[in-house]
């Protein structure tokens, strides 16, 4: 199976939350504005942790869209929508 492949099926296992989720985070700028999970939460109206799940399950389905890293304290995020 090719990349593309690999990728449009990640696609398909998305939830709808998780696909949200990537569109809000890829139209947002979270490394210049540290991510706040409790303010996606918020905006959602979802708990803490089905963010955290859904953050989670990105790193997994489409890994190649979304980059999580921490820099002076705060956690930073860029995704690209797919």
């Amino acid at each position: 199976m090719n990349h593309i492949g690999v990728k449009n099926l990640a696609l398909t296992d998305l939830t709808e939350f998780e696909l949200r989720l990537l569109k809000w985070i890829a139209a947002s700028d979270f490394t210049e504005v540290p991510w706040s999970t409790k303010r996606a939460a918020e905006a959602f109206k979802v708990p803490e942790k089905n963010v955290y799940e859904a953050l989670s399950a990105l790193t997994v389905k489409v890994k190649d869209n979304i980059q999580i890293s921490y820099k002076e304290g705060k956690i930073r995020i860029i995704a690209s929508d797919i």
